[in-house]
């Protein structure tokens, strides 16, 4: 998802796009920073636009937040596992971001790309190695056979007490006194 928004980001000119790897125990609210900046107020809206527009194209994803739209200046989209922060140019150089999270680690676009490869291939095998064998059909109707004869076996043996209805109470009647 970060390398979609980054492509995003880089489809509408964003500049100077880096992405941080934050330490987990340093930050325990997202996994990634994508940080850009855009030459004006409205790339910058436009880039935050483009972001979103391709995680929901691509994933099905809705922002969980997203802040300063209006203004244009900084715009943070809070996607959990990621943050996007799209900058004007002033604003980028003022805080200083980068510098904020000392602690993260840069990663390059391509390292990311390698790394997820890497990650879904030995996801890939793991799912291969740990499925059970296929049963054949012969072997599907006999277990079926055998659990429904368990059920109606065990439905005949057991025997539930009858459930008590509470008495009902005959009220005493008065004559009326007139």
């Amino acid at each position: 998802m970060v390398l979609a928004a980054a492509a995003a980001a880089e489809d509408k000119k964003a500049e100077d796009i880096r992405i941080l790897e934050l330490d987990p125990s340093d930050s325990g609210f997202t996994d990634f920073f994508l940080i850009a900046s855009g030459t004006n107020e409205r790339q910058v809206q436009a880039i935050g636009d483009a972001i979103e527009m391709q995680m929901k194209r691509e994933f099905g994803t809705y922002a969980n937040s997203v802040e300063g739209r209006r203004q244009s200046e900084w715009i943070l989209i809070d996607y959990v596992d990621f943050v996007c922060h799209i900058f004007s140019a002033e604003k980028r150089a003022f805080y200083d971001i980068e510098r904020l999270r000392k602690s993260a680690t840069q990663v390059d676009l391509a390292q990311l790309k390698t790394a997820l490869a890497e990650k879904t291939t030995a996801v890939r095998q793991a799912a291969q190695t740990a499925k059970p064998a296929k049963k054949t059909p012969a072997k599907k109707a006999a277990v079926k056979k055998a659990a429904k004869t368990k059920t109606t076996k065990t439905a005949a043996n057991t025997k539930t007490p009858a459930k008590k209805t509470p008495a009902k109470k005959v009220a005493s009647r008065k004559p009326k006194v007139k």
